[in-house]
Protein backbone atom coordinates (compact mmCIF):
# COMPACT_ATOMS: atom_id res chain seq x y z
CA UNK A 1 0.00 0.00 0.00
CA UNK A 2 1.41 3.59 -1.05
CA UNK A 3 2.11 6.11 1.78
CA UNK A 4 -0.43 9.18 1.82
CA UNK A 5 0.96 12.29 3.66
CA UNK A 6 -2.64 13.34 5.20
CA UNK A 7 -1.48 16.44 6.91
CA UNK A 8 0.32 17.72 3.96
CA UNK A 9 -3.14 16.54 1.78
CA UNK A 10 -4.99 18.76 4.30
CA UNK A 11 -2.85 21.44 4.65
CA UNK A 12 -3.35 21.74 1.13
CA UNK A 13 -6.93 21.99 0.92
CA UNK A 14 -6.78 24.64 3.31
CA UNK A 15 -4.77 27.13 1.45
CA UNK A 16 -7.28 27.05 -1.12
CA UNK A 17 -8.80 31.31 -1.12
CA UNK A 18 -6.55 31.83 1.84
CA UNK A 19 -4.82 35.07 1.91
CA UNK A 20 -0.89 34.01 1.80
CA UNK A 21 1.77 36.83 2.26
CA UNK A 22 5.57 35.93 1.01
CA UNK A 23 7.89 37.95 2.42
CA UNK A 24 11.37 37.80 0.58
CA UNK A 25 11.96 36.88 -2.88
CA UNK A 26 15.09 34.53 -2.37
CA UNK A 27 15.94 30.99 -2.74
CA UNK A 28 13.76 29.27 -0.41
CA UNK A 29 10.18 31.36 -1.35
CA UNK A 30 10.78 31.59 -5.05
CA UNK A 31 9.49 27.78 -5.59
CA UNK A 32 6.05 28.68 -3.43
CA UNK A 33 4.78 31.04 -5.99
CA UNK A 34 4.08 27.74 -8.11
CA UNK A 35 3.17 25.94 -4.99
CA UNK A 36 0.86 28.20 -3.96
CA UNK A 37 -0.62 29.24 -7.33
CA UNK A 38 -1.36 25.22 -7.40
CA UNK A 39 -3.05 25.10 -4.81
CA UNK A 40 -5.32 28.49 -5.17
CA UNK A 41 -4.28 30.22 -2.34
CA UNK A 42 -4.81 33.95 -2.78
CA UNK A 43 -0.80 35.52 -2.61
CA UNK A 44 1.06 38.74 -2.18
CA UNK A 45 4.46 38.97 -2.09
CA UNK A 46 6.23 41.12 -0.10
CA UNK A 47 10.33 42.75 -0.80
CA UNK A 48 12.26 45.25 0.54
CA UNK A 49 14.72 45.04 -2.74
CA UNK A 50 13.08 47.81 -5.33
CA UNK A 51 11.46 46.10 -8.60
CA UNK A 52 15.27 46.23 -10.50
CA UNK A 53 16.96 43.84 -7.53
CA UNK A 54 14.63 41.06 -8.00
CA UNK A 55 15.50 37.97 -9.63
CA UNK A 56 14.33 37.88 -13.21
CA UNK A 57 12.39 33.93 -12.15
CA UNK A 58 10.55 35.78 -9.83
CA UNK A 59 9.20 38.50 -11.39
CA UNK A 60 8.04 36.03 -14.47
CA UNK A 61 5.80 34.11 -11.78
CA UNK A 62 4.19 37.38 -10.27
CA UNK A 63 3.59 38.51 -14.17
CA UNK A 64 2.06 34.63 -15.19
CA UNK A 65 -0.12 33.99 -12.15
CA UNK A 66 -1.01 37.78 -11.41
CA UNK A 67 -0.04 38.09 -7.97
CA UNK A 68 0.04 40.94 -5.91
CA UNK A 69 3.32 42.50 -4.97
CA UNK A 70 5.01 45.41 -3.24
CA UNK A 71 8.49 46.42 -3.09
CA UNK A 72 11.00 49.03 -1.41
CA UNK A 73 11.82 49.86 1.98
CA UNK A 74 8.27 50.75 3.63
CA UNK A 75 6.66 47.13 1.32
CA UNK A 76 5.59 45.91 4.51
CA UNK A 77 3.01 48.74 5.77
CA UNK A 78 0.99 46.85 3.36
CA UNK A 79 1.60 43.77 5.25
CA UNK A 80 -2.69 43.81 6.78
CA UNK A 81 -5.22 40.87 6.81
CA UNK A 82 -3.27 37.86 5.99
CA UNK A 83 -3.46 34.64 7.75
CA UNK A 84 -0.70 32.89 6.43
CA UNK A 85 2.59 34.93 6.30
CA UNK A 86 5.75 32.87 4.84
CA UNK A 87 8.95 34.72 6.25
CA UNK A 88 12.24 34.64 4.53
CA UNK A 89 15.16 34.13 6.97
CA UNK A 90 16.43 37.77 6.51
CA UNK A 91 12.80 39.08 7.84
CA UNK A 92 13.00 38.37 11.39
CA UNK A 93 9.70 37.63 12.66
CA UNK A 94 10.24 40.48 15.64
CA UNK A 95 9.43 43.13 12.98
CA UNK A 96 6.65 45.29 14.21
CA UNK A 97 4.70 44.73 11.08
CA UNK A 98 4.22 41.02 11.53
CA UNK A 99 3.80 40.93 15.47
CA UNK A 100 0.99 43.53 14.74
CA UNK A 101 -0.30 40.64 11.99
CA UNK A 102 0.02 38.07 14.81
CA UNK A 103 -2.16 39.79 16.84
CA UNK A 104 -4.35 40.10 14.33
CA UNK A 105 -4.62 35.60 14.29
CA UNK A 106 -2.26 35.47 11.65
CA UNK A 107 -0.03 32.27 11.18
CA UNK A 108 3.70 33.00 10.96
CA UNK A 109 6.13 30.34 9.24
CA UNK A 110 9.09 29.35 7.19
CA UNK A 111 9.68 26.91 4.10
CA UNK A 112 11.98 25.41 6.74
CA UNK A 113 9.62 24.93 9.54
CA UNK A 114 6.40 23.34 7.02
CA UNK A 115 9.44 21.21 6.05
CA UNK A 116 9.15 19.89 9.39
CA UNK A 117 5.86 19.99 9.86
CA UNK A 118 4.91 17.76 7.15
CA UNK A 119 7.44 15.35 6.20
CA UNK A 120 7.30 12.04 7.20
CA UNK A 121 11.08 11.65 6.76
CA UNK A 122 13.31 11.50 9.89
CA UNK A 123 15.03 14.82 9.94
CA UNK A 124 18.37 15.49 11.60
CA UNK A 125 18.79 19.41 12.01
CA UNK A 126 22.53 20.85 12.29
CA UNK A 127 22.77 24.30 13.78
CA UNK A 128 25.78 26.26 15.52
CA UNK A 129 28.12 29.55 14.99
CA UNK A 130 30.66 27.88 13.04
CA UNK A 131 31.01 24.52 11.63
CA UNK A 132 27.32 23.81 10.61
CA UNK A 133 27.67 23.71 6.51
CA UNK A 134 30.38 20.98 7.23
CA UNK A 135 29.13 19.17 9.56
CA UNK A 136 25.85 19.21 7.41
CA UNK A 137 27.30 18.43 4.45
CA UNK A 138 29.42 15.42 6.13
CA UNK A 139 26.04 14.27 7.62
CA UNK A 140 24.35 14.12 4.37
CA UNK A 141 27.42 12.45 2.75
CA UNK A 142 27.25 9.80 5.13
CA UNK A 143 23.48 9.04 5.00
CA UNK A 144 23.39 9.04 1.41
CA UNK A 145 26.27 6.75 1.24
CA UNK A 146 24.58 4.46 2.60
CA UNK A 147 21.79 3.75 0.68
CA UNK A 148 19.29 6.23 2.08
CA UNK A 149 16.65 8.49 -0.19
CA UNK A 150 18.11 11.60 1.60
CA UNK A 151 17.21 14.92 0.94
CA UNK A 152 19.34 18.33 2.00
CA UNK A 153 17.88 21.66 2.60
CA UNK A 154 17.72 24.46 5.14
CA UNK A 155 20.59 27.04 3.92
CA UNK A 156 22.03 24.60 2.16
CA UNK A 157 20.49 22.48 -1.08
CA UNK A 158 17.30 23.19 -2.30
CA UNK A 159 14.04 24.44 -0.69
CA UNK A 160 12.22 21.36 0.54
CA UNK A 161 8.84 22.34 0.33
CA UNK A 162 8.01 21.63 -2.88
CA UNK A 163 9.04 18.42 -2.45
CA UNK A 164 7.21 17.07 0.41
CA UNK A 165 5.33 15.40 -1.67
CA UNK A 166 8.44 12.99 -2.43
CA UNK A 167 9.07 12.44 0.85
CA UNK A 168 8.35 8.85 2.71
CA UNK A 169 8.51 7.52 6.36
CA UNK A 170 11.88 5.97 5.13
CA UNK A 171 13.65 9.06 3.91
CA UNK A 172 15.93 11.25 5.72
CA UNK A 173 15.85 15.12 5.26
CA UNK A 174 19.02 16.92 6.53
CA UNK A 175 18.66 20.37 7.43
CA UNK A 176 21.21 22.96 8.15
CA UNK A 177 19.63 25.69 10.25
CA UNK A 178 20.21 29.10 11.30
CA UNK A 179 19.01 31.32 13.96
CA UNK A 180 16.96 33.37 12.09
CA UNK A 181 15.29 30.21 11.03
CA UNK A 182 15.03 28.98 14.40
CA UNK A 183 14.25 32.35 16.63
CA UNK A 184 10.35 31.68 15.98
CA UNK A 185 10.49 27.70 15.17
CA UNK A 186 7.80 25.25 17.19
CA UNK A 187 9.01 22.15 16.18
CA UNK A 188 12.28 20.59 16.67
CA UNK A 189 14.33 17.55 14.36
CA UNK A 190 14.26 14.02 15.80
CA UNK A 191 17.94 14.43 15.49
CA UNK A 192 19.45 17.96 16.15
CA UNK A 193 22.79 19.21 16.22
CA UNK A 194 24.84 22.04 17.77
CA UNK A 195 28.63 22.58 16.50
CA UNK A 196 29.16 25.87 19.07
CA UNK A 197 27.85 28.68 20.35
CA UNK A 198 29.57 32.00 20.41
CA UNK A 199 28.59 35.71 19.85
CA UNK A 200 27.63 36.14 16.04
CA UNK A 201 25.26 38.37 14.45
CA UNK A 202 24.84 40.36 17.11
CA UNK A 203 24.12 43.50 14.13
CA UNK A 204 20.45 41.52 13.81
CA UNK A 205 19.70 40.35 17.18
CA UNK A 206 18.67 42.20 19.97
CA UNK A 207 21.15 40.96 22.26
CA UNK A 208 23.76 37.28 22.91
CA UNK A 209 20.64 36.00 24.72
CA UNK A 210 18.21 36.41 21.77
CA UNK A 211 20.49 34.40 19.68
CA UNK A 212 21.34 31.31 22.36
CA UNK A 213 17.73 31.28 22.56
CA UNK A 214 17.30 30.80 18.85
CA UNK A 215 19.89 28.05 18.50
CA UNK A 216 18.45 26.04 21.12
CA UNK A 217 14.86 25.76 19.55
CA UNK A 218 17.10 23.09 17.56
CA UNK A 219 16.10 21.08 20.31
CA UNK A 220 13.70 22.61 22.72
CA UNK A 221 10.68 21.03 20.95
CA UNK A 222 11.72 17.04 20.80
CA UNK A 223 10.56 14.40 22.56
CA UNK A 224 11.74 11.41 24.96
CA UNK A 225 12.82 10.03 21.62
CA UNK A 226 14.99 12.87 20.30
CA UNK A 227 18.52 13.12 20.42
CA UNK A 228 20.70 16.21 20.49
CA UNK A 229 24.39 16.25 20.06
CA UNK A 230 26.66 18.59 21.95
CA UNK A 231 29.72 20.16 22.11
CA UNK A 232 30.84 19.76 25.35
CA UNK A 233 33.83 21.97 24.90
CA UNK A 234 31.76 25.24 24.75
CA UNK A 235 30.04 25.77 28.17
CA UNK A 236 26.56 27.25 26.29
CA UNK A 237 26.28 24.10 24.46
CA UNK A 238 27.22 22.16 27.51
CA UNK A 239 24.81 23.11 29.96
CA UNK A 240 21.90 22.73 26.91
CA UNK A 241 21.89 19.20 27.87
CA UNK A 242 20.33 20.53 31.38
CA UNK A 243 16.92 21.39 29.01
CA UNK A 244 17.16 18.18 26.55
CA UNK A 245 14.05 16.57 26.55
CA UNK A 246 15.59 13.11 24.76
CA UNK A 247 18.81 11.68 24.74
CA UNK A 248 22.46 13.58 25.01
CA UNK A 249 25.34 12.38 22.94
CA UNK A 250 28.32 14.82 23.56
CA UNK A 251 31.58 15.03 21.47
CA UNK A 252 34.59 16.41 22.50
CA UNK A 253 38.03 17.37 21.15
CA UNK A 254 39.45 18.28 25.10
CA UNK A 255 38.05 15.62 27.43
CA UNK A 256 37.92 11.81 27.56
CA UNK A 257 34.48 11.40 28.06
CA UNK A 258 32.98 8.00 29.68
CA UNK A 259 30.42 8.09 26.76
CA UNK A 260 30.03 10.08 23.34
CA UNK A 261 32.25 10.63 20.57
CA UNK A 262 35.91 11.85 21.06
CA UNK A 263 39.27 13.70 19.43
CA UNK A 264 42.04 12.12 21.62
CA UNK A 265 45.70 12.07 20.25
CA UNK A 266 44.43 12.05 16.88
CA UNK A 267 42.48 9.79 17.23
CA UNK A 268 38.44 9.84 16.70
CA UNK A 269 37.04 7.29 19.11
CA UNK A 270 33.65 6.26 20.33
CA UNK A 271 33.33 5.63 24.40
CA UNK A 272 30.54 3.95 26.08
CA UNK A 273 30.53 2.45 29.03
CA UNK A 274 34.18 3.44 29.92
CA UNK A 275 35.09 1.72 26.81
CA UNK A 276 37.09 3.43 24.01
CA UNK A 277 36.77 2.38 20.69
CA UNK A 278 39.33 3.53 17.81
CA UNK A 279 37.61 4.69 14.44
CA UNK A 280 38.97 6.79 12.35
CA UNK A 281 43.15 8.52 12.88
CA UNK A 282 43.09 12.54 12.01
CA UNK A 283 46.05 11.64 9.20
CA UNK A 284 43.94 9.67 7.09
CA UNK A 285 40.83 12.70 6.97
CA UNK A 286 41.46 14.95 3.98
CA UNK A 287 39.96 18.06 5.61
CA UNK A 288 42.56 20.22 7.70
CA UNK A 289 42.15 21.82 10.97
CA UNK A 290 40.91 20.45 14.26
CA UNK A 291 37.59 21.87 13.87
CA UNK A 292 36.98 19.83 11.20
CA UNK A 293 38.02 16.60 13.11
CA UNK A 294 35.74 18.27 15.52
CA UNK A 295 32.91 18.46 12.92
CA UNK A 296 33.35 15.01 12.11
CA UNK A 297 33.12 13.65 15.57
CA UNK A 298 29.65 15.46 15.60
CA UNK A 299 28.75 13.63 11.85
CA UNK A 300 29.35 10.43 13.33
CA UNK A 301 27.54 10.73 16.91
CA UNK A 302 24.39 12.32 14.83
CA UNK A 303 24.48 9.09 12.38
CA UNK A 304 25.88 6.08 14.58
CA UNK A 305 22.33 5.08 15.29
CA UNK A 306 21.45 4.83 11.01
CA UNK A 307 24.56 3.61 9.45
CA UNK A 308 27.78 1.00 10.36
CA UNK A 309 31.17 2.59 11.19
CA UNK A 310 32.97 1.86 8.13
CA UNK A 311 30.57 4.12 6.14
CA UNK A 312 31.07 6.77 8.31
CA UNK A 313 35.06 6.00 8.43
CA UNK A 314 35.04 5.81 3.94
CA UNK A 315 33.30 8.61 3.90
CA UNK A 316 34.29 11.22 6.03
CA UNK A 317 38.38 9.68 5.08
CA UNK A 318 37.32 10.84 1.30
CA UNK A 319 35.26 14.35 2.26
CA UNK A 320 37.52 16.88 0.23
CA UNK A 321 35.54 19.87 1.95
CA UNK A 322 32.90 22.39 0.60
CA UNK A 323 33.96 25.36 -1.01
CA UNK A 324 34.90 28.85 0.68
CA UNK A 325 36.05 26.52 3.70
CA UNK A 326 40.04 26.36 4.17
CA UNK A 327 39.69 26.02 0.11
CA UNK A 328 43.15 25.70 -1.32
CA UNK A 329 42.98 27.29 -4.55
CA UNK A 330 46.84 26.97 -6.01
CA UNK A 331 50.12 27.16 -4.67
CA UNK A 332 52.29 29.27 -6.61
CA UNK A 333 55.99 29.84 -6.10
CA UNK A 334 56.01 27.67 -2.85
CA UNK A 335 53.42 29.35 -1.05
CA UNK A 336 49.79 28.03 -0.85
CA UNK A 337 46.63 30.19 -1.46
CA UNK A 338 43.53 28.81 0.68
CA UNK A 339 39.84 30.75 0.41
CA UNK A 340 37.89 30.37 3.66
CA UNK A 341 35.42 33.29 2.60
CA UNK A 342 33.27 31.57 5.48
CA UNK A 343 35.17 33.10 7.86
CA UNK A 344 32.89 35.38 8.64
CA UNK A 345 33.34 35.65 12.53
CA UNK A 346 36.52 36.13 14.40
CA UNK A 347 35.89 32.53 16.44
CA UNK A 348 35.70 31.11 12.60
CA UNK A 349 39.02 32.57 11.37
CA UNK A 350 40.82 31.05 14.92
CA UNK A 351 39.83 27.73 13.53
CA UNK A 352 41.31 28.17 9.93
CA UNK A 353 44.56 29.74 11.81
CA UNK A 354 44.70 26.86 13.92
CA UNK A 355 44.68 24.85 10.67
CA UNK A 356 48.22 25.29 9.79
CA UNK A 357 51.91 24.88 11.22
CA UNK A 358 52.95 27.08 7.84
CA UNK A 359 53.49 30.72 8.56
CA UNK A 360 50.88 32.37 7.66
CA UNK A 361 49.79 35.62 6.04
CA UNK A 362 46.51 36.37 6.61
CA UNK A 363 43.90 38.83 4.30
CA UNK A 364 41.03 39.86 7.06
CA UNK A 365 38.57 42.74 7.30
CA UNK A 366 34.70 43.45 6.03
CA UNK A 367 31.27 44.15 7.41
CA UNK A 368 30.70 45.08 10.64
CA UNK A 369 28.70 42.61 12.59
CA UNK A 370 29.62 44.38 16.02
CA UNK A 371 31.68 41.88 17.07
CA UNK A 372 34.42 41.80 19.52
CA UNK A 373 38.14 41.09 18.09
CA UNK A 374 39.67 40.79 20.85
CA UNK A 375 40.03 37.46 21.15
CA UNK A 376 41.23 37.35 17.71
CA UNK A 377 44.43 39.40 18.16
CA UNK A 378 46.58 36.65 20.24
CA UNK A 379 46.17 34.06 17.90
CA UNK A 380 46.97 36.26 15.23
CA UNK A 381 50.24 36.62 16.86
CA UNK A 382 50.78 33.67 17.57
CA UNK A 383 50.19 32.54 13.98
CA UNK A 384 50.67 35.47 11.17
CA UNK A 385 53.64 36.95 9.81
CA UNK A 386 52.03 39.60 7.65
CA UNK A 387 48.52 41.09 8.89
CA UNK A 388 46.62 42.23 5.30
CA UNK A 389 43.65 44.17 6.08
CA UNK A 390 40.76 45.90 4.81
CA UNK A 391 37.00 46.62 4.98
CA UNK A 392 34.35 48.52 7.83
CA UNK A 393 36.31 45.96 10.17
CA UNK A 394 40.10 46.87 9.42
CA UNK A 395 40.55 49.70 12.38
CA UNK A 396 38.96 46.92 15.15
CA UNK A 397 41.18 44.56 14.10
CA UNK A 398 44.15 46.49 13.93
CA UNK A 399 43.63 48.49 17.02
CA UNK A 400 42.69 44.43 19.09
CA UNK A 401 46.46 43.41 17.25
CA UNK A 402 48.10 47.10 18.33
CA UNK A 403 46.91 46.35 22.07
CA UNK A 404 48.11 42.30 22.22
CA UNK A 405 51.72 43.35 20.71
CA UNK A 406 51.89 46.19 23.40
CA UNK A 407 51.35 43.14 25.84
CA UNK A 408 54.05 40.91 24.04
CA UNK A 409 56.26 42.78 22.98
CA UNK A 410 55.99 41.99 19.88
CA UNK A 411 55.10 43.21 16.51
CA UNK A 412 53.93 42.25 13.11
CA UNK A 413 53.95 43.83 9.58
CA UNK A 414 50.45 44.94 8.82
CA UNK A 415 49.33 46.81 5.70
CA UNK A 416 45.82 48.26 5.28
CA UNK A 417 44.21 48.14 1.75
CA UNK A 418 41.25 49.61 -0.05
CA UNK A 419 39.99 46.72 -2.23
CA UNK A 420 40.29 43.04 -2.52
CA UNK A 421 42.73 42.84 -5.74
CA UNK A 422 44.75 45.02 -3.22
CA UNK A 423 44.99 42.63 -0.45
CA UNK A 424 45.95 39.78 -2.97
CA UNK A 425 48.62 42.13 -4.68
CA UNK A 426 50.46 43.07 -1.42
CA UNK A 427 49.97 39.20 -0.11
CA UNK A 428 51.54 38.43 -3.59
CA UNK A 429 54.47 40.76 -2.76
CA UNK A 430 55.21 39.92 0.70
CA UNK A 431 55.09 36.36 0.56
CA UNK A 432 57.86 33.85 0.70
CA UNK A 433 58.26 30.12 -0.50
CA UNK A 434 56.79 27.51 2.19
CA UNK A 435 54.11 30.32 3.86
CA UNK A 436 50.35 30.36 3.39
CA UNK A 437 48.05 33.06 2.28
CA UNK A 438 44.93 32.31 3.78
CA UNK A 439 41.67 34.69 3.29
CA UNK A 440 39.84 34.52 6.46
CA UNK A 441 37.88 37.64 6.56
CA UNK A 442 36.75 37.41 10.35
CA UNK A 443 33.64 39.69 9.09
CA UNK A 444 30.84 39.36 7.27
CA UNK A 445 30.63 40.32 3.18
CA UNK A 446 28.01 42.53 2.57
CA UNK A 447 30.29 45.86 2.84
CA UNK A 448 31.55 45.10 -0.66
CA UNK A 449 29.71 41.58 -1.61
CA UNK A 450 26.32 40.39 -1.44
CA UNK A 451 27.40 37.02 0.79
CA UNK A 452 30.52 34.66 1.39
CA UNK A 453 30.19 33.16 -1.60
CA UNK A 454 30.64 36.12 -4.13
CA UNK A 455 33.62 37.06 -2.27
CA UNK A 456 35.20 34.04 -1.96
CA UNK A 457 34.82 33.32 -5.56
CA UNK A 458 36.24 36.91 -6.48
CA UNK A 459 38.99 35.86 -4.25
CA UNK A 460 39.70 32.75 -6.07
CA UNK A 461 39.76 34.55 -9.75
CA UNK A 462 41.78 37.31 -8.25
CA UNK A 463 44.06 34.29 -7.23
CA UNK A 464 44.04 32.58 -10.53
CA UNK A 465 45.33 35.49 -12.66
CA UNK A 466 47.61 37.04 -10.12
CA UNK A 467 49.89 36.84 -12.67
CA UNK A 468 48.22 39.46 -14.59
CA UNK A 469 47.39 41.96 -12.19
CA UNK A 470 50.56 42.30 -10.58
CA UNK A 471 52.08 43.40 -13.53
Amino acid sequence: MSYKNERLEEFNRYLRNRKVAIIGLGVSNIPLLDYMNDKEARVTVFDERTIDNIPTEALEKIREYEINSYFGNDCLKNLKGYEIIFRSPSCMPTRQEIQQEINNGAIVTSEIEMVLKMTPSTVIGVTGSDGKTTTTTLIYEIIKSKGYKCFLGGNIGTPLFTKIEEMMPEDIVVLEMSSFQLIDMEISPKISVITNITPNHLNIHKDYEEYINAKKNIFRFQDKDGIVVLNYDNEITRECAKEANGKVIFFSSKEKLNDGIILDSGTIKECKDRVRRHILDTKNIKLRGKHNYENSCAAIAATAGLVDVDTQIDVISNFAGVEHRLELIRELNGVKWYNDSIGTSPTRTIAGLNSFDEDIILIAGGYDKHLDYKPLAKPILDKVKTLILMGQTADKIFYAVKEEEEIQGKRIETYMCESLEDTVKMAYKTAKEGQVVLFSPASASFDLFKNFEERGQKFKELVNKIEEIVQ
